[in-house]
């Protein structure tokens, strides 16, 4: 696709300075364009690299002001970081703007589908599965029976969703990941063995929800597994059955949560935290990368270590835990003084 410095400053409602017929067709990093490419320059850093790019269409602040000649035509916006990811998001709905349907396709009779969907070859979507308006189903998605989809998703390819989910509006579930697969549920009969716990709920992910690449939510045993609105997920975290997180919370990859946890509206957990079962964490806790959780949480804590430590008191003790050789060392010497 190609596009001229008209019409992105169109889209962008920004002013030309250069050549308004200049034609992109890809993006780049402001010190590595090409020509044929579209940047842009927010941070002053990056500035000496207005000179010298190759890009042929650049966004810059209207407050930017050349201090030598350029080759790169200018547009000129309010915000150039923001307008350049207006850009993206245009960008992307424009790529992503696929419709009908491809073939070889498995749809089952009774599917019922919202106007202007996409679904891509060796898709497989079951009985009574109920698809919104301009939903894109890319290649090799599996959708089980009595799945309810709403308006404006996009499933990437591979991506798999098991019978009974619901899923909202506007939500975005990215390649490999695995929405309802059986919770982890097992008990020991009386010869020692486990026995599996049949898994009987769905899970419910509200609207405008991102789930990564390889993320998995476990339906649940009972009742739903919930993904409250406006959630964003990394990949490759695991969600455990029966698990409720709340509005606008995020999180980072390698996360792992166990059964039955509640966690609040407006959270930031970061990578490779693990937290156990049966807790409940409160709203606009901020917990940082590889801690461990075993408690419940109140809200607005900052927590960080394993198990883990009010984040303040974390980096007190910290300086102690760093200097604990010297400190040993220190405490041998006196002991052998007083021998």
């Amino acid at each position: 696709m190609k596009f001229t410095a008209t019409q992105i400053a169109g889209i962008l409602e920004g002013d030309i300075v250069g050549n308004p017929d200049v034609e992109v067709s890809k993006l780049s990093k402001i010190e590595e364009g090409t020509e044929g490419s579209l940047t842009f320059l927010a941070n002053p850093k990056y500035k000496p690299f207005i000179y010298t790019t190759r890009a042929s269409i650049t966004i810059v602040n209207k407050d930017f002001e050349a201090e030598n000649d350029l080759e790169t035509t200018l547009i000129r916006v309010e915000d150039a970081y923001k307008s350049f990811s207006k850009l993206l998001e245009y960008y992307n709905q424009v790529k992503l703007n696929k419709t009908g349907i491809e073939q070889p396709v498995f749809i089952s009779e009774s599917v019922e589908m919202g106007e202007n969907a996409y679904v891509g070859a060796f898709s497989y979507l079951g009985d009574n599965v109920r698809i919104g308006k301009n939903v894109k189903i890319y290649p090799n998605v599996y959708i089980g029976d009595n799945t309810n989809i709403g308006d404006n998703v996009v499933v990437f390819a591979g991506a798999k969703i098991y019978s009974e989910s619901i899923i909202g509006n506007n939500c975005v579930i990215h390649s490999g990941a695995i929405v309802g697969a059986d919770g982890f549920g097992f008990a020991p009969n009386e010869n020692g063995e486990f026995q599996k716990v049949p898994q009987t709920g769905n899970v419910i992910i509200e609207d405008h929800v991102d789930i990564g690449a390889g993320t998995t939510i476990d339906r649940a045993t009972l009742g739903s597994t919930v993904i409250r609105k406006g959630v964003k997920l990394d990949n490759q975290i695991q969600i455990a059955h029966n698990v409720e997180i709340g509005e606008n919370t995020v999180i980072a990859a390698q996360t792992g949560i166990a059964g039955s946890t509640k966690i609040g509206k407006n959270c930031m957990i970061g990578g490779q935290v693990g937290i156990v079962g049966h807790i409940t964490i409160g709203d606009r806790v901020r917990i940082q990368a590889q801690s461990g959780i075993g408690r419940n949480v109140k809200d607005d804590e900052v927590l960080q270590g394993s198990p883990a430590l009010n984040y303040g008191d974390y980096n007190k003790s910290y300086v102690y835990f760093k200097n604990l050789p010297k400190l040993a060392e220190a405490i041998n010497k006196i002991e052998k003084k007083h021998k």
